[in-house]
Parts: structure tokens; C-alpha cells; sequence
């Protein structure tokens, strides 16, 4: 959660004579967040027990932010740049688009940022990372890249969003574009190699027009109403035009299937890959979760076939408890 003992260069920061709308009164709708997962839960290993970053208020109750914030939390607080601190309930995490939904646990008047058009951003727009704390917590920023995004964790988005500078709070900032509107929500932190030592750091964003479809399931039922994707619970890399097994999530279903890491996918029930993108997309084409994946693999040298039972990963997390 943003506090009040760092702020970003005067240089760096959103200037407000640079922007046709109020920029003050956009960033009055960005919020921090901290969430707290108890030490069972399912993600507690991979993403810790204590959580902060970002949220951004879309309804006058309901705060948008990045889901890993807020998977199998307990607890929620949410702290307004007025400092005010509020508790709040998770109402939603959606696995696909990496999305997730808090509601506050008291009346408040706070602006909300209206859900804009992501189609629409272009390589070279002028953006605003907002961040906790307004502008001092908040970036001038440009959009660098649009492109799809693999995570090793059977994570995928299509088109996403990159821009530069990075905002080191990246968690649930605010993609703010010309008119005041809300692009996307920050995700990640990457490093891009370039011709500098070190290269660029980027924030990726994931575009809000992915949360349009499944606003109002999530809202009411607490997920999108459309089936899960088979899960398998592998971790794998891309290397050396090889797609590698590099970890398995303990109680999944590679776990339980004997996948080991270091093993090599050849080929999805029959069909070769040859991208962690392409494994991706071909394991989840083959209908919803608990559908039996054939893997085609290679272990020392030796070629497999190793059938995985997926199964819906939110059944391992921890649900959310009502306040």
C-alpha cells in the first residue's frame, strides 16, 4: 500500500495542465489495498500472507484491481487518498483475465473512473499510472507495446498492454487514458532487453475491455458464468525452442499425474506445440476443466504419454468469507 514517505521527480509525475480532465479527481478514485490470506491457503507459498497494491473505485461500492491481491483473502482494507482506511469483502476473482472485485464495507463519496475503450489504445499514447496517493504516487507514462503475454501459471492474455516508465507499486494501478477513462489494471513488472545495461522495465496491464463481458457475472455469481479452463497446475518456460516443465503446483493435477520438472512437451493430445502459448491454448481447447489432457513428453530422452485429470483451480482456494 502506497504511503506518504516516497513520492516519484515533479519531472516524472502527471502534470495537470497536460490532461483535459481533472486528474486530481481521476486519482482521488485510485486506492491502496492490503489483504491478508491465511497461512493454508492454497496461494499463501507463491504470493505470501500479506498483500498490497492498488484498486480502482468503478462504482461508488465496488473497487477493480489485480486478483492475485486478493485470492483466498480474509481480510481486505482499503485507504483513500483522503487517509481514511475502510474495510472491504472480496466479491470476485476471475482466473481467466486475472481480474478481481472488492466491495467496500461503507458508504463513501469517491469518484469512480468510468470503464473505457482498450481497443482504442494505440503504441505511443500518452497514459497515466495512478497509483495510491495521487499524483506523487502516479507516472507519466506511454504505451510501448501491445502484444500477447504468457505466464509460466497457465495465464494468457491475447493483447496486453505494456508502458514505460514502470511504476514499482504495479499492482492494481490504473491504466488512465486521454479522457479520463480506465484502460486496464497493472499486473506485472518486466524487464524488456534493450541496447542499455539492464535494459527497460515495463508495467504490464491487462486491457479492460476483457472485464466488460464478464462484469456483471462477477458481480452476482462471483465468477464469470461460462465454464472454467482445464488446469493442470504446471509451470513451464519456453527454452531453447523447447517447452520445459520448470515447477509443479503441489495437490494439482501434474502432481498427481507424476509430471516431473524438467520434463519436455512434445505435443497435446496428438497435436504438436511448440510454444508455452501454443500448450496453452491447445490444452484449453479441449473442453472445461476436468477434461483428461494427453500429454506427449519427453523425460531424459525418452518419449512419454502421460494422461493429467484437469480440474477447475478455484476448488483448491480458499472462498472468500462474508463480512
Amino acid at each position: 500500500m502506497a504511503s506518504g514517505d516516497w513520492e516519484f521527480p515533479k519531472s516524472a509525475q502527471p502534470k495537470a495542465e497536460d490532461y483535459a480532465f481533472d486528474l486530481d479527481r481521476a486519482l482521488d478514485a485510485v486506492v491502496g489495498l492490503r489483504a491478508m490470506i491465511p497461512a493454508d491457503g492454497f496461494t499463501a507459498e507463491t504470493l505470501g500472507t500479506e498483500r498490497g497494491g492498488n484498486g480502482v473505485f468503478i462504482r461508488p461500492d465496488v473497487v477493480l484491481t489485480i486478483g492475485y491481491l486478493i485470492t483466498e483473502a480474509t481480510t481486505v482494507w482499503l485507504k483513500l487518498n483522503d487517509g481514511r482506511a475502510v474495510q472491504g469483502s472480496v466479491l470476485a476473482y476471475d482466473q481467466e483475465t486475472g481480474f478481481g472485485l472488492v466491495q467496500a464495507l461503507a458508504r463513501l463519496d469517491v469518484p469512480v473512473l468510468p470503464l473505457g475503450d482498450s481497443d482504442r489504445a494505440q503504441v505511443g499514447d500518452n497514459v497515466v499510472i495512478g497509483g495510491a496517493g495521487g499524483r506523487k504516487h502516479s507516472l507519466a507514462a506511454r504505451i510501448v507495446a501491445r502484444q500477447e503475454y504468457v505466464g509460466y501459471w497457465e495465464y494468457l492474455v491475447d493483447e496486453a498492454i505494456f508502458t514505460a516508465p514502470a511504476h514499482p507499486n504495479w499492482g492494481g494501478t490504473a491504466l488512465i487514458g486521454a479522457a479520463g477513462e480506465l484502460l486496464g489494471i497493472g499486473s506485472l513488472q518486466l524487464q524488456q532487453e534493450t541496447g542499455r545495461k539492464g535494459g527497460e522495465h515495463l508495467n504490464m496491464v491487462v486491457p479492460i475491455n476483457l472485464l466488460k463481458p464478464i462484469l456483471d457475472d462477477m458481480l452476482t455469481l462471483g465468477r464469470p458464468k461460462h465454464p472454467p479452463r482445464p488446469w493442470l497446475g504446471l509451470y513451464a518456460t519456453d527454452n531453447d525452442d523447447q517447452i520445459v516443465v520448470v515447477g509443479i503446483a503441489s495437490r494439482g493435477p501434474a502432481q498427481r499425474a507424476d509430471l516431473q520438472a524438467g520434463d519436455v512437451v512434445l505435443a497435446v493430445a496428438g497435436t504438436e506445440v511448440d510454444s508455452v502459448g501454443g500448450l496453452f491454448r491447445q490444452i484449453w481447447s479441449l473442453g472445461a476443466a476436468g477434461v483428461e489432457v494427453p500429454l506427449t513428453i519427453s523425460r531424459e530422452g525418452r518419449t512419454m504419454e502421460v494422461r493429467v485429470p484437469s480440474s477447475d483451480r478455484s476448488r483448491l482456494l480458499k472462498r472468500p468469507t462474508l463480512q
